[in-house]
């Protein structure tokens, strides 16, 4: 599925010749403008009240822009996430974080 979605999206982007400006550096910017927009939805509002139209439209841009870093730098979605969450895990012992907001450091 997800490199079916990276196969869509590369086709668009190749499409549009538009390949000549992704380069890291800016699906790096790319991906921290659409975040803040997602963000943007919910400021100064209670988290329920945002708009869910606007918000899969931004949270598609933001997977969007890090779907095409992954493609860029030749990455394996899966493993770079398995391999977060196993760093998570050594950090965050379920016995120390379970049920609490705390940093690593603050455990």
């Amino acid at each position: 599925m997800v490199e079916d979605l990276i196969r869509d999206i590369i086709a668009f982007r190749d499409e549009r010749d538009w390949a000549q400006f992704h380069n890291g550096k800016d699906l790096s910017i790319c991906l921290a403008v659409e975040a803040a927009e997602l963000q943007e939805l919910f400021l100064w509002k209670k988290a329920e009240e945002v708009n869910e139209d606007r918000l899969k439209e931004e949270l598609a841009d933001v997977l969007i822009c890090a779907l095409m870093l992954v493609e860029k730098y030749d990455l394996s979605l899966e493993d770079i996430v398995r391999a977060k969450l196993k760093r998570n895990a050594e950090k965050y012992p379920i016995e120390k974080a379970k049920g609490n907001a705390k940093k690593y450091d603050e455990l």
